[in-house]
């Protein structure tokens, strides 16, 4: 994730240069923030959904050796993934926004309640039969390692 999360970054840089750009450069705040950040999402899904439903696979992913499926399926089918992403985004912005009150507020239990939304949204692989994320299991997909080299039958 924190790989992920790095080529985000670099996605995001891009994407928000293209912005300010296009919008003149001028300051974002009021509504031309709430586009800004709407044009990120934006960006960030088809990023998401245009790795996923090539091939399975993020860049990180295929680092990782790690692919998107659906069971059942040849592919991911363009509603699963779209699905998927909105139900990561959710957990993974709740947690972050619990994260961002706690440090703006200063408050203990604030950061407690991140945490929680942590342990509910990304911790679940740890309790789940089949080490799945709760997006995955909402959305129906899977992340299934992808045999190496090492790992593939000599034929």
């Amino acid at each position: 994730m924190l790989y992920e999360a790095l080529l985000l970054f670099a996605v995001a840089f891009v994407a928000a240069w293209v912005f300010f750009f296009a919008s003149g450069g001028r300051e974002t705040s009021g509504e031309l923030r709430l586009a800004l950040q709407l044009f990120l999402l934006a960006v960030f899904a088809a990023y998401f959904l245009w790795c996923w439903l090539r091939g399975g696979q993020t860049l990180a992913m295929k680092t990782w050796r790690i692919r998107l499926v659906a069971p059942g399926k040849a592919r991911v089918p363009p509603a699963t993934a779209l699905l998927r992403f909105v139900y990561a985004s959710a957990l993974v912005g709740a947690f972050l926004a619990a994260i961002a009150a706690a440090v703006v507020h200063r408050n203990p239990w604030l950061a407690f309640a991140s945490l929680a939304v942590a342990g509910a949204g990304l911790g679940w692989a740890l309790v789940d039969r089949d080490r799945q994320f709760l997006h995955d299991r909402l959305a129906g997909t899977r992340l299934e390692l992808v045999p190496g080299e090492k790992d593939a039958p000599n034929g």
